[in-house]
């Protein structure tokens, strides 16, 4: 997984990998984020399959996550918006 930080959103990009690798990386890097961070954009892709996007969307569950969005723009990508750690 690639990642890349912009300002209060990171992003994470798991083309390529296979959904049970994915879910394992996002979740830890999800619970390394610092509370700075508001949003996570996971980079899943659209043409190979659906299998990342649909375990994005619809399996992918973490305490931080306040709620998911597939992005407008681009159909290979969903935002995460995040809760502050108490």
């Amino acid at each position: 997984m690639v990642t890349r930080r912009k300002g209060n959103v990171m992003e994470a990009d798991i083309h390529g990998m296979n959904p049970s690798d994915a879910r394992r990386e996002i979740l830890g890097l999800l619970d390394r984020l610092p509370n700075d961070i508001t949003e996570v954009h996971i980079i899943h892709g659209y043409r190979g399959g659906d299998s990342l996007r649909s375990m994005v969307q619809n399996s992918l569950a973490h305490p931080r996550i306040a709620r998911k969005m597939q992005s407008f723009l681009n159909e290979g990508e969903t935002k995460i918006f995040l809760r502050t750690r108490k």
